[in-house]
């Protein structure tokens, strides 16, 4: 038999929240949270920015982002965010509607740049140009 208390009791308050089969990646998240180093809660929720979204990795290389660890697509990455700041959350005692109400302190992404098609030029093949016997 385990004890009671056989995990930590903010481990055990992710398992609770995040115990659905789909919530699996987001308890392990959370727990992150719970688990992480910071000293104060403003540490703590920008660890979180640090783990769930993607930075680039070699300054000036934005195609190094995809070398960092985190869940990638922005709506994983918010969720992400979310069930970490949970953790953190926990781990602090902050009021569940506070922890609701933290936003991910990411700039904007960039709106993509649209290039736009080389233009060709229009080329008009006449009868003459065309060749009266096959290869």
């Amino acid at each position: 038999m385990f004890p009671k208390d056989w995990a930590p009791p903010c481990g055990s308050c992710c398992t609770k929240k995040y115990s659905a089969l789909l919530q699996i990646p987001w308890r392990v998240f959370c727990k992150k949270g719970c688990d992480a180093d910071a000293e104060t809660w403003e540490e703590c929720v920008e660890e979180c920015n640090e783990i769930c979204y993607k930075d680039p990795v070699l300054k000036d290389h934005e195609w190094s982002a995809y070398i960092d660890r985190s869940p990638g697509e922005d709506s994983y990455s918010l969720e992400c965010f979310r069930a970490c700041v949970s953790g953190c959350g926990f781990k602090f005692d902050i009021p569940k509607t506070e922890v609701e109400a933290v936003k991910p302190n990411r700039p904007p992404k960039p709106a993509p740049v649209r290039k736009e098609p080389p233009q060709r030029a229009n080329l008009i093949t006449t009868p003459d140009d065309l060749p009266t016997t096959s290869a």
